[in-house]
C-alpha cells in the first residue's frame, strides 16, 4: 500500500514540481448502495488510496474490490465471486481530472466538476461526474456521490435474482487528503 502511495506521489510530483500541490490519501472512504423492492444492498470499504494535484487538479482513486464489507456474508461472497469477479478483476480504479479547478490552495468549499475514466470489472468508461472540495487549514478534502450502471461495466445479474439486484448503484467517495512526503 504504501508503495502505491509512493508511485502516486511521484506521478503527480513529476507533473508538478511542487510536493505542496500533491496531496494523498491512505483510507480514502468508498461505498455503494443499491435500492429494490426485495431488499437494499450496501457494503463499505475504508482502505482505498487517492491523490490530488492542487495544482494540476488531476485525481486518482484506487480500491481492492475484495475489500469491501456486506452486513451479509453471502452478499459479499456473491458479490466478490459472480458478479465484480475479484480474482479476475481486483481494482476498481478512477483517473480524472478537475474541470476548471479553482485555486484549491486557499481555504473553502468547492463545488467542482471531475472527468474521468472508471476501470471496473475490466471496462473502462468515461464519466462527467459532480464533487465538493472542502479545504480547511491547507487540507483538501473530496466528496462525491455518483451513479454507476452495471451494464456499462459489463456486470451481468443473473435472471433468477435480478429484482433483488438494481440495474444502476450509487457510489459514494470521502477523501481527506494530508500532503505527499
Amino acid at each position: 500500500m504504501k508503495q502505491i502511495i509512493t508511485m502516486l506521489a511521484g506521478l503527480f510530483l513529476a507533473h508538478a514540481g511542487f510536493a505542496q500541490d500533491v496531496f494523498t490519501c491512505r483510507n480514502t472512504a468508498l461505498s455503494f448502495f443499491s435500492a429494490t423492492p426485495v431488499e437494499d444492498i450496501d457494503a463499505t470499504s475504508n482502505k482505498g488510496v487517492s491523490a490530488i494535484n492542487l495544482k494540476t487538479g488531476e485525481v486518482y482513486f484506487k480500491v481492492a474490490v475484495n475489500t469491501f464489507k456486506f452486513k451479509k456474508q453471502l452478499m459479499e461472497e456473491h458479490f466478490n465471486e459472480n458478479y465484480l469477479e475479484s480474482d479476475k478483476y481486483p481494482h476498481a480504479v478512477f483517473k480524472g481530472k478537475l474541470v476548471s479547478p479553482p485555486d484549491l490552495h486557499k481555504d473553502g468549499t468547492y463545488e467542482v466538476v471531475v472527468d474521468g475514466t472508471l476501470s471496473l470489472h475490466g471496462v473502462d468508461k468515461t464519466y462527467h461526474e459532480k464533487a465538493t472540495i472542502t479545504v480547511k487549514d491547507g487540507k483538501p478534502a473530496a466528496n462525491a456521490k455518483f451513479n454507476v450502471r452495471l451494464a456499462d461495466h459489463h456486470i451481468k445479474i443473473p435472471t433468477l435474482v435480478i429484482k433483488n439486484i438494481a440495474e444502476v448503484v450509487e457510489v459514494t467517495v470521502n477523501a481527506a487528503y494530508t500532503a505527499a512526503t
